[in-house]
């Protein structure tokens, strides 16, 4: 049985491995390319796919945000509840 501290490597090393790809996926194409002739409208649809992933992101972010708090002042309730009742 494997170690917390080696899962917790293997954990990191698949975290960035996935922060690496992504970095080389929305990287930019260099302008000097010569066999894409439709370089125009595949910058378009990365823009237009970045931004979308932008706006979801961002989404996904403050619903992680207002779950985040419910939870807390359901936590914090039902804590003082307890307190009440001892």
């Amino acid at each position: 049985m494997r170690t917390w501290r080696g899962k917790f490597v293997f954990l990191l090393v698949v975290y960035f491995a996935g922060f690496a790809t992504a970095i080389y996926t929305l990287a930019p194409v260099p302008e000097n390319r010569t066999r894409n002739k439709s370089y125009a409208s595949s910058v378009f649809k990365s823009d237009g796919f970045a931004q979308s992933f932008n706006s979801a992101m961002h989404k996904c972010v403050d619903f992680g945000k207002d779950v985040a708090c419910r939870t807390g002042k359901l936590i914090k309730q039902k804590y003082d509840d307890r307190r009440r009742s001892k």
